[in-house]
């Protein structure tokens, strides 16, 4: 199968449509990061949005304040969430963990 050759506007539809989706993730781990959204709202706002979906679950923990690499890896391991793990691709199980875990937050 060959892949279909876009025209300059579908193009730029298609970067527009990138860049806005990125902006969208990251002014969700910013919120989290300030504190005006806390993680199991981030999940719950998350879990119904495609785009915010796409978050990398590991991104996502870096962004609570003092949490960095080696306790959102700790968390994940003992949750058995897979280091390359979107939000998409979390269980029940797994957020309710991850909600339990930082419930305070």
């Amino acid at each position: 199968m060959t892949i279909p050759q876009l025209t300059t506007e579908q193009l730029e539809a298609a970067r527009a449509a990138a860049t806005q989706a990125r902006r969208r993730r990251a002014d969700l781990k910013g919120k989290v990061r300030s504190g005006e959204l806390s993680l199991a709202k981030a999940l719950d706002s998350a879990a119904g949005d495609d785009v915010l979906a796409h978050v990398k679950v590991v991104d996502l923990l870096k962004a609570l304040p003092r949490v960095g690499e080696k306790r959102a890896a700790l968390v994940m391991e003992r949750l058995d969430i897979a280091p390359n793990r979107r939000i998409r691709g979390l269980g029940r199980h797994q957020v309710a963990g991850l909600k339990a875990e930082f419930s305070d937050r």
